[in-house]
């Protein structure tokens, strides 16, 4: 006869440190960090430099004021837009071909050259076809960030149907499965969580190559506000779209980990 013993229930005073523990390390950084930000703007810098104007203690009321100027939220709900479309276009496209390139070992051998070949190339090196073919706008911007984004969730989605169980297809087949049917059935359930990580990766690819995009030709956006406010000399302005633009990141990002996905691999069949 064998006991089992019970972990002790944890108690409210287990549960706060357990929270502390995780959370004070973060926080520790970020404090470090702004603590840096200030002695390198505020102490070390020339008492007449533009670079005092970036201190924190200039930059965070300059968030306030774009708040207020009613700039900060409706440039931001632009580029987050401006983003997710960008991001469809790259899913659309980079989807379907991967699971094409996937699937034949013939078209993978013949695309793989031209693949690599293209996604070597900064995405912001077609900036001057873009506004040749698309004029001057949105289209563009689109244009840039689906370059950006299109290449890891193309190769995601070929990483995931290299890794797909054979066995699963060899099932479907012994039952008459129509090639259709093999894809809705088995493929895209399978390759879910490499596109999911496709997507996130696109995404970072994609935000980065967002705001240096929205400086050229178009006049919203966070990437156009960081010129205005460069052109007025607005320093503190600058840093703090800046870091609206990382914490914006940041969330986003967040948000990309947490999508739901469960790869047909990790289904328990009884």
């Amino acid at each position: 006869m064998t006991t089992t013993t019970q972990a002790p229930p944890k108690t409210g005073s287990t549960v706060s440190r357990s929270v502390l523990a995780r959370v004070w390390p973060p926080v520790l950084a970020v404090l470090v960090t702004v603590g840096l930000w200030w002695t390198a703007t505020t102490v070390l810098s020339p008492e007449h430099s533009l670079l005092r104007r970036t201190a924190p203690q200039h930059v965070l009321p300059a968030i306030a004021d774009l708040h207020e100027r009613g700039v900060l939220v409706s440039d931001a709900g632009i580029s987050l837009w401006r983003l997710l479309i960008g991001l469809a276009i790259a899913t659309v496209l980079g989807v379907p071909i991967g699971l094409l390139i996937g699937l034949s070992t013939r078209i993978e051998q013949a695309a793989s050259p031209v693949v690599q070949f293209l996604r070597m190339i900064s995405p912001l090196s077609w900036t001057p076809i873009a506004i040749a073919v698309f004029g001057i706008g949105n289209q563009p911007v689109y244009f840039l960030v689906a370059a950006a984004a299109v290449w890891p969730i193309m190769l995601n989605t070929v990483a995931g149907v290299h890794a797909i169980d054979r066995g699963f297809l060899d099932v479907a087949r012994s039952f008459h499965a129509t090639r259709a049917e093999q894809l809705r059935v088995v493929i895209i359930p399978a390759v879910r969580d490499h596109i999911r990580t496709g997507l996130r990766l696109g995404l970072g690819t994609a935000w980065i190559v967002l705001v240096p995009a929205e400086m050229l030709g178009v006049r919203s956006g966070l990437g156009y506000q960081i010129l205005n406010a460069r052109d007025q000399l607005a320093y503190d302005q600058v840093v703090a779209i800046i870091l609206v633009i990382g914490v914006l990141g940041f969330a986003v990002d967040f948000l990309a980990g947490r999508l739901p996905g469960r790869s047909l691999n990790s289904r328990t069949y009884r």
